[in-house]
């Protein structure tokens, strides 16, 4: 069967008058928009040059010296030693600085040492561009294949806690406020005694009743006693190279979805939901946005091989897999991708989320864009994204590393198949990363040889966070390396334009208010932004919410709009270079600027 996808574009709409008056648009919150009513997708007016930004890595500078383990680095015998893992920022401790957490594996069979198994790592920021290993005290040193993370407050006791999926049981890190964390996985109800191989994670409230529930991908049901072994199987050669086997050929995994009961616990409701209904999938990441701005959030799964799933919210505690019919399941000739990666934002500022996914070797990145109706499309090609597929794609992120107001693209890359290096194929395990600045009406341009050493450098890399570790005013980016140690690249430059970053608090809706939308206006330009866990490749970036503002010296027009209630704050002419925190129904709480550029 032939899929027709709708290819339509909505760039610049006519809708609305080139005379409308900025009071006329100020006045309509975004999310009752059909469509921009203040914006054309053009350079922000007297914008100037981009900053001279680069990206240096510092992880060792940092302390950041403890290597990943993924299995074997010469031969990969099972598909997990290929797969690799997530990275995460996030502040366990509320201190308003961002901490880092690093996942990790093991290798097959082995039989480590007393005291030398690879396990997890949880590091505390210093304040002064350093961390401080602090696993051994939190009680978060875990050995096993570790995959994925996602972050959020599920108790709504002020302390964000973490989720992480493993090729085994998956744990819950309830966070005790002391810097301590307790596995509560079993008591929540969240512990499987099968052996599952879960990977990415999102929390969100599906129901909008202020508890997040969570929602769990499921990769693919390997069983090492019934897998081919390399060469062995069509499905175990590529290009004629024998390698490990799958996905295809191996049976794929049914996804979860627990409700939050308010009490601590949890009850699976994947059947009753509608979560079983599209059928196994290898899925790897998944996200949670309000996509078609009904004030309900959706999910999008990015899924291996296959076509992925976009789950719209039906209101009533069901989803319907639509992603076949909104034009974001396959490419836009109509063919399935190896899914990886996905990255959500508004890239034209038209008030409409998009999504960037990205995919194997051979193929390109998506950038779908969200035409307002129900429907995506692909705009890989036009945008030039597209340009680029001799890598495989792994963590990517939209963010404005030059603060021109504008989201950019940062896509980390990494080959899974070790043997290549020796077999001629064009393609190497370690690639560089790669940037597309965001040049405004739709297009990016590929800067990435301009940005420093890292973004050159070489690694397999797959999992990668963003946020602003050193609270500067620019987005940095934090990337896990098979087999080596982390990068933590410092975005340098990127504050010589304004900025401001929003950090926002639930009081009626869930405390880490994940599913809240901020608007930003400044002039004739407008920006959103809705706080999400997970994302990337099985990942957690920071939760607080980045905007850069280019030349503008003040915030007109800065709104909240809240999940649980739907209520609207607002605030106008808010200084630039600061980073706020709001609290649901009492503003702007707490104020931070760093110190001057």
């Amino acid at each position: 069967m032939t899929i027709v996808l709708p290819r339509r574009r909505f760039l610049g709409s006519s809708l609305v008058a080139l005379g409308a008056t900025l009071l006329d648009a100020l006045a309509t919150p975004v999310w009752k928009w059909n469509r921009s009513a203040i914006l054309e997708a053009k350079a922000l007016p007297n914008a100037p040059a981009a900053s001279p930004v680069t990206f240096v890595d510092v992880a060792r500078e940092a302390g950041l010296t403890i290597p990943n383990v993924w299995g074997g680095m010469e031969h990969k015998r099972l598909i997990i030693e290929a797969k690799g893992s997530g990275i995460g920022f996030f502040d366990y401790d509320n201190d308003g600085w961002l901490d880092i957490y690093l996942t990790n594996g093991t290798l097959l069979d082995a039989k480590w040492p007393t005291g030398a198994a690879p396990t997890s790592h949880l590091y505390k920021n210093n304040r002064d561009g350093t961390f401080t290993d602090v696993t051994e005290k939190s009680g978060m040193g875990r050995t096993g294949w570790q995959t994925g993370l996602c972050v959020g407050d599920y108790d709504n006791d002020g302390w964000d806690d973490l989720f992480c999926c493993f090729w085994g049981h998956n744990i819950l890190f309830h966070n005790n406020g002391d810097g301590t964390f307790t596995d509560v996985a079993r008591k929540a109800g969240l512990y499987s005694e099968n052996v599952r191989w879960g990977t990415g994670c999102t929390w969100f409230d599906y129901d909008r009743d202020g508890h997040l529930d969570l929602f769990v991908c499921n990769y693919i049901k390997l069983d090492p006693a019934h897998t081919p072994a390399p060469g062995d199987a069509a499905s175990c050669q590529w290009k004629g190279i024998p390698v490990m086997c799958g996905p295809r050929g191996l049976p794929g995994d049914t996804n979860l979805l627990y409700h939050n009961n308010g009490d601590g616990t949890f009850t699976d409701v994947t059947e009753k939901a509608g979560i079983l209904k599209p059928g196994p999938r290898y899925s790897i990441t998944a996200v949670s946005y309000d996509f078609d701005n009904d004030g309900w959030p959706d999910i999008y799964v990015a899924v291996d091989s296959e076509p992925s799933i976009l789950f719209q919210n039906n209101h009533d505690g069901t989803f319907t897999d639509v992603a076949m019919i909104a034009g974001c399941a396959y490419n836009e000739n109509g063919h399935e991708q190896a899914g990886m990666g996905i990255a959500v934002g508004d890239y034209d500022c038209d008030g409409w989320l998009d999504i960037f996914k990205t995919n194997f070797a051979d193929d390109t990145c998506n950038l779908y864009h969200n035409n307002g109706d129900g429907t995506f499309t692909d705009a890989a090609f036009e945008s030039g994204v597209g340009i680029i597929n001799q890598y495989v794609a792994w963590g990517c992120g939209f963010l404005d590393y030059d603060n021109d107001g504008w989201p950019d693209i940062l896509q980390v890359n990494g080959h899974v198949y070790p043997e290549i290096d020796t077999q001629h194929t064009g393609q190497s395990f370690k690639n560089p990363r790669l940037v597309y600045k965001n040049l405004g009406g739709g297009r990016f341009k590929d800067v990435s040889s301009e940005l420093g050493p890292g973004i050159s450098e070489r690694f397999s890399s797959r999992g990668a966070a963003f946020g602003d570790y050193d609270n500067d005013g620019d987005i940095d980016a934090l990337v896990l390396n098979m087999s080596d140690v982390p990068s933590l690249l410092r975005n340098d430059g990127g504050n010589a334009q304004n900025w401001i970053k929003v950090k926002l608090v639930g009081t009626k809706c869930n405390r880490t208010a994940i599913g809240a939308r901020v608007r930003v206006v400044t002039g004739n330009h407008s920006q959103i932004d809705e706080v999400h866990s997970g994302g990337s490749v099985m990942s957690q970036s920071d939760l607080r919410l980045h905007f850069g503002l280019g030349k503008a010296q003040a915030v007109d027009v800065l709104e909240v709009k809240w999940p649980t209630t739907q209520k609207v704050e607002r605030f106008t002419q808010v200084k630039a270079n600061q980073i706020l925190t709001i609290r649901e129904g009492s503003g702007i709480v707490d104020s931070f600027k760093p110190p001057s550029k």
